[in-house]
Formats: structure tokens, sequence, C-alpha cells
């Protein structure tokens, strides 16, 4: 059986969303959630939803405390999360490639 050229994205990382977390997160020690906000141009409501996905996965890890007096949340990717991400790096240009070829 032959498989589809998009068999090796995984679903939980492949969203754009996600994978932007993932990058960002693996570029820093950890960033603040109000950082990949503004940064991925998300609302509070979608960014939470998206790091839950992530942290519910293992790629993640999310750490909440206080920078002064002010409640921040900080986001760090794991050491499953960078391997799901160089995966995934993989295998996009897999993906290229193969069509470059074609």
């Amino acid at each position: 059986m032959i498989e589809p050229p998009t068999s090796g994205l995984d679903d939980t990382v492949h969203q754009r969303h996600r994978l932007g977390i993932l990058t960002i997160a693996a570029e820093a020690e950890r960033v603040e959630f109000g950082y990949l906000k503004t940064l991925l141009s998300l609302t509070a409501g979608n960014l939470s939803r998206h790091v839950t996905v992530l942290e519910e996965a293992g790629l993640v890890e999310v750490e909440k405390g206080y920078d002064g007096r002010r409640p921040k949340t900080w986001v760090s990717v794991t050491a499953a999360g960078r391997e799901a991400l160089a995966a995934e790096m993989a295998a996009l240009r897999a993906l290229l490639d193969r069509h470059d070829q074609a």
C-alpha cells in the first residue's frame, strides 16, 4: 500500500497556530502567554485552547506565576515537543522535496 505524501504530518503539531506556538517556544527558554497571543494574533481563549492541546500531548509545559504583582503564564517546549517539531519539519521537507522532483 502506498502512503499518501502527507502521512508524516502530525495533526496535533501541524495545525498552524500550534506549529507557531511550538516554533516560538523552541526558540526561547520559555515564552510569555501575552507575547504568544500578540505574535500569533489570537484571542486569549483561542491561544489557551491550543496550548492546552499541546500540553495534554506532552509537547509543552505551562508555568503560572507572578512578575511583580502581575499574574503571568509562561509556555516552554518539552523534549517531546522538540522531537515532534523536528519530525514535523522533516515531513514538510520531504513533502517539498517530493513536489520539487515532480
